[in-house]
């Protein structure tokens, strides 16, 4: 029998009722092992980690991802409530979303397709690359070691090609569309919550911003708008004669407002949890698209008087919201790049080797719910939190590096060296020795 650490016992606990107690012991071996674990995260890799504390043929933890029953749905519900309760909101909770591609050789693999690559792409350029397309739903967290929010991974959704839908005679989604049901699961979730999400252009559909009219009273979203939108006053009442009107009187569209309007002078949130001086346009109108109506938006143009940043604009479905808020709403939505960015440097995503349907729906999404994990083991045990690993000359905060290298230390001394067959061992080394054996063991890369 597996005993946890007792610290890690309200992380894991609700997380690990959603298995049997058999398939309990095994996640939760995984889980410690892919903390521990640089480099690849194949179960392989996991076991050899793990090591001596494995109990059962490796088959067995395989069949984990393949072959258990378990539910996703379920572990995420229960992640949003651990992160809800470990950073309670007074406000509207704050999402951002956005899509990632992840690289996988093999000819047979579950929903491979060919995608184009947002990262390795520019205006020239296009790079495509063989795998799949993961559309990431997080929550945005203000932890009281960082001087930005943390956007941890809570939903996440295979995104599949045209081909691919067309050959399993199932109707194609969009990624929006995808990220429009991942919200939907969440608000239904939290019915008394209010939310606020932010996503790039991709996910500023009209059909998402009249999704989040319809649920107003729970949902605001913050995106890029377009220069030249189409916007329109609302419908007068109906005359009583005829069709009723669906639009009102033509607006001017966004750029043509801009290019006559005095800009005001603002400080507002900026990319990378700083501030930055602005100078903006806002108005409101009625975005209409045919065939979907009106949404009512307030759109901001923003221009960036340091000259570092191109002019944009941006738009929210709550006309009352402010330009302040609109702007730091959005340029908060960043930190989902930085998560990206450290999953793949320090959690092993895209180093996954499944082919099989279960499998790759359940690795890769694994190991982004591990990146929550990670900030609420880092938050809750006792004496990690606000530890830096490294220090530097100018270095205030902890990173996610760092919250990882503790986490990992922390789990090295209370489980890989906390048995019976290593506990009076690892005890007998001198003080020295265990720091100098545990630095060795724990950095994050």
């Amino acid at each position: 029998m597996l005993i946890l650490p007792p610290d890690t016992a309200p992380v894991l606990l609700p997380l690990l009722s959603t298995f049997t107690q058999p398939t309990a012991q095994r996640a939760a071996v995984l889980v410690f092992a892919a903390l521990l674990t640089p480099g690849r995260r194949t179960v392989a890799n996991l076991l050899r980690t793990a090591g001596d504390l494995t109990d059962g043929d490796a088959s067995s933890y395989r069949r984990v991802l393949s072959l258990a029953r378990w539910q996703g749905l379920r572990l995420s519900a229960l992640l949003v409530r651990l992160i809800l309760r470990c950073w309670p909101a007074a406000g509207p909770i704050a999402l951002v979303g956005d899509d990632t591609v992840t690289e996988h050789r093999g000819k047979k693999v579950h929903g491979k397709a060919r995608h184009r690559d947002a990262v390795r792409s520019s205006k020239s350029y296009t790079a495509y690359r063989y795998g799949h397309k993961w559309v990431v739903l997080c929550i945005l967290v203000r932890p009281f070691w960082a001087h930005r929010p943390w956007a941890l991974p809570v939903l996440v959704a295979l995104a599949r090609s045209k081909q691919d839908n067309r050959q399993r005679g199932r109707p194609h989604q969009t990624p929006a569309q995808l990220m429009q049901l991942l919200i939907k699961l969440l608000l239904r979730w939290h019915p008394d919550r209010t939310f606020t999400f932010a996503g790039d252009t991709g996910f500023g559909t009209h059909e998402l911003a009249a999704f989040a009219q319809q649920r107003q009273r729970q949902l605001s979203l913050v995106s890029r708008f377009h220069a030249d939108a189409n916007l329109y006053e609302p419908p007068p009442p109906y005359a009583g004669k005829g069709r009723p009107r669906v639009k009102g009187d033509k607006l001017p569209s966004p750029q043509q407002v801009v290019a006559i309007a005095a800009r005001q002078a603002l400080r507002v949130g900026w990319y990378g949890g700083g501030q930055r001086d602005v100078a903006v346009v806002s108005a409101v109108g009625h975005w209409y698209k045919g065939g979907q109506g009106l949404v009512a938006v307030r759109w901001v143009y923003v221009q960036d008087v340091t000259g570092t940043h191109r002019d944009d604009y941006l738009y929210s479905t709550d006309p009352d919201a402010t330009p302040e808020q609109i702007i730091a709403t959005y340029t908060a939505r960043w930190n989902i790049e930085t998560t990206f960015q450290e999953m793949r440097a320090y959690l092993g995503l895209e180093t996954t080797c499944g082919r099989c349907a279960a499998t790759v729906l359940r690795a890769e999404p694994s190991l982004f719910g591990l990146y929550g994990v990670v900030a609420l083991l880092y938050a809750q045990v006792p004496g990690l939190a606000g530890s830096i690993g490294v220090n530097w000359e100018g270095k205030a905060t902890a990173t996610f590096a760092d919250a990882l290298t503790a986490v990992r230390r922390w789990l090295r001394v209370h489980w890989t060296f906390a048995t019976n067959e290593h506990r009076q061992a690892f005890a007998k080394l001198p003080q020295s020795l265990q720091n100098l054996l545990l630095n060795a063991l724990a950095p994050a890369a």
